[in-house]
């Protein structure tokens, strides 16, 4: 499974970006994507998550200002982060559990993309 990740980049406090990460997979079905933030010397945090059926689940320090949403094609996740703080300022990384028809389960990481929040 390869992820490419984009719509990172440089805004305000307050404004809004939205990420897409695009799942290229083979013969392997995607159970669930999620969203990873790591911010300068911090370790990598699970920002977001949805499954295949829709489920969501969002890390305390972002409910009610990210969303999380599957594209027209299930293999795609968006991140839609609206009233941005300083703090949010990292790297965001695409992440995918997968499953195979031999039900063997894997998992890919996206090469991130840089968002960084001014003051």
């Amino acid at each position: 499974v390869q992820l490419v990740e984009s719509g990172g980049g440089l805004v305000q406090a307050g404004g809004s970006l939205r990420l897409s990460c695009v799942a290229s997979t083979r013969l392997e079905s995607i159970t669930s994507m999620d969203w990873y933030h790591q911010a300068p010397g911090k370790q990598r945090e699970l920002v977001a998550s949805i499954t295949s059926t829709g489920l969501v689940d969002y890390a305390g320090s972002v409910k009610g200002r990210f969303t999380i949403s599957r594209g027209n094609a299930k293999n795609t996740a968006n991140l839609q982060m609206n009233s941005l703080m300083p703090e949010d300022t990292g790297v965001y990384y695409c992440h995918a559990n997968t499953r195979d028809m031999f039900s063997q389960r894997s998992h890919a990481w996206g090469q991130g993309t840089q968002v960084t929040v001014s003051s």
